[in-house]
């Protein structure tokens, strides 16, 4: 597994908001995070990235432990984070923006054309500023940004939050072309349609406890479990 989180526990100050959560990404796969809004989901995504610290439990990263290092430690071993928010550089042009997101301790092939060739609206837009951009070309800006470190897991938090049917389409085309090229993603989602035609494996997230895994085929098949969880 490239990622292994077991019996993680997570507070914010008195408050208990994961509750020994276990789940798993492998090499090459897409495995998504569903539930509802203020179930937890961000909070798996950064308590991995230490940016919500797991008070217990164990957090694996190519078999090394990373539960208690600090954020910028666990990006430069090579976990990249998305956050819901889009945070970009406003008063820095795409290609600036781009440029940020170099981690020079790792070498791979996600270099300023790659992405240009991924995210082709970025080659057009590269000299503009990256405040004056849609919500849409943001979010593509942000993963884009988040590329250019060649991270080797992406971390996606409500990719989807915000954007019209028309970019979350046009989104979801960038996640599979990343999915056919091998990147493993773990993506954290409410919005199942888009989600479930990108996953392979899925993780049910409810009042901050695991309550279903399976692949997306099972969850497919059983619409009782995604009524009950997903109220879709």
């Amino acid at each position: 597994m490239l990622l292994s989180v077991e019996k993680v526990n997570t507070f914010y100050g008195i408050s208990h908001i994961l509750f020994d959560i276990s789940m798993q990404v492998a090499e090459g796969e897409v495995v998504c995070l569903l539930g509802r809004n203020g179930v937890g989901k961000t909070t798996v995504l950064k308590s991995i990235m230490g940016l919500a610290p797991a008070r217990s439990g164990s957090i694996l990263f190519m078999g090394s432990e990373i539960r208690g290092r600090r954020p910028f430690e666990i990006a430069r071993l090579g976990i990249g984070f998305v956050p819901e928010d889009r945070i970009i550089f406003p008063d820095l042009t795409v290609k600036e923006n781009l440029e940020m997101g170099v981690n020079r301790k790792i070498q791979g092939p996600w270099v300023l054309g790659r992405v240009f060739e991924a995210f082709p609206i970025l080659e057009k837009r590269q000299s503009q500023m990256g405040g004056t951009l849609s919500g849409g070309e943001q979010q593509m800006l942000t993963i884009a940004r988040t590329l250019m470190g060649n991270p080797r897991l992406l971390l996606l938090d409500e990719p989807s939050e915000g954007l019209s049917p028309l970019i979350v389409r046009e989104l979801g085309s960038q996640i599979e072309l990343l999915k056919n090229e091998g990147m493993p993603i773990l993506l954290s989602e409410q919005n199942s349609g888009f989600t479930l035609k990108l996953s392979d494996r899925a993780y049910i997230l409810e009042k901050g406890r695991i309550q279903w895994i399976g692949s997306v085929s099972e969850l497919k098949e059983d619409p009782g479990i995604m009524k009950k969880y997903l109220g879709v």
